[in-house]
């Protein structure tokens, strides 16, 4: 008889004390259901990832975790989403063969879990979950998100248009993630590039089930910079060809001030000097900018610093058992 997969549904959480009482029923009810119907093991857990939550939210965990398929941990401080995903994703592989990974607001799917596991059992070692459109979003929201991914795509990061982190992974495929040392984190553009057979399952996206999104435009266009920045040299050269075009401009410009001069044909004011003066001076400035931004990465990446720090288990570690038989819930 072939094993059942030990499952770990992991949700990252930050100040969300108003949509768990909810939202815990729904993935505790999905792991109870999975297990009854023996498609996972009985080892299978829902493991929420506390991010330095500032509410009650750590509290919910802990009480949350008195049921025989919930686990929790904690990070010492708020890192990010990025960041608690990959803790929860890590923390998980000790004892999973499978990792899913969802957010706690309740808006994606979470019955695409089923057709996820379907595309594992036949040999996909990657799904990702992927909105069928953006019908729930204000204008504003729908505009803005897919303008990211329109971007993402033209800087040449490898990503999947409208997924989030909403997605399956296999042990082997996590181990293979785990070589990546990066501490600036874009998960989104980092999963695609381990490779191995992959598969996409569509979902409709639902509005959140309660408390205010974590995300706001400051974020996004955060995420965007990071996102480019770390998976692609494509604006540096953008520079070089506007260096070299500016430069040819410049050199033409010089040879028709030499040409009225020596002419006798008047020049024009100061305007149009001011004018390219000012232009060239904002180019510059942008130029210095955006190779800060890889500057600071390298800076950043060079320090080799801790990408997440757990401080609180809602269990016990045993290393020395695999595959969750040394989870012991305390």
């Amino acid at each position: 008889m072939k094993k059942k997969p030990i499952l770990y549904i992991v949700i990252p959480c930050f100040n969300e004390e108003k949509v768990l009482p909810f939202t815990n029923v729904i993935f505790k009810d999905k792991i109870q259901e999975l297990v009854e119907k023996e498609i996972i093991s009985q080892q299978s857990r829902v493991m929420y990832v506390n991010d330095g939550s500032t509410d009650d939210t750590w509290n919910l965990i802990e009480e949350y975790s008195n049921n025989e398929f919930v686990v929790g941990i904690s990070q010492s401080r708020n890192r990010g989403h990025q960041s608690s995903v990959l803790a929860g994703i890590f923390e998980a592989k000790k004892y999973a063969d499978v990792v899913i990974t969802i957010d706690a607001d309740g808006q994606d799917d979470i019955h695409c879990v089923n057709k996820m596991l379907e595309a594992y059992e036949k040999g996909s070692e990657i799904v990702y979950g992927v909105r069928e459109n953006r019908e729930t979003d204000t204008f504003f929201k729908r505009f803005t998100a897919e303008s990211f991914y329109r971007l993402m795509s033209f800087f040449g990061a490898e990503i999947i248009f409208n997924h989030a982190d909403y997605r399956l992974m296999s042990k082997r495929f996590i181990e293979e993630l785990s070589k990546y040392k990066e501490v600036n984190l874009f998960l989104r553009g980092i999963v695609p590039l381990v490779g191995f057979q992959y598969s996409i399952v569509t979902y409709k996206r639902e509005e959140r089930i309660a408390g205010e999104s974590h995300y706001p435009l400051s974020k996004m266009v955060k995420l965007a910079v990071d996102g480019i920045t770390s998976l692609s040299v494509k604006p540096i050269r953008m520079i070089t060809i506007l260096g070299v075009c500016t430069s040819f401009f410049s050199f033409l410009l010089i040879v028709w001030v030499l040409w009225t001069k020596f002419t006798g044909e008047s020049v024009a004011g100061w305007a149009s000097t001011y004018a390219i003066v000012s232009l060239l001076g904002g180019v510059q400035l942008i130029s210095l900018g955006v190779i800060g931004e890889y500057i600071g990465k390298i800076y950043l990446e060079t320090k080799n610093r801790p990408r997440y720090i757990i401080s609180k288990r809602t269990y016990e570690e045993n290393n020395s058992s695999e595959n969750g038989k040394g989870l012991l819930i305390e």
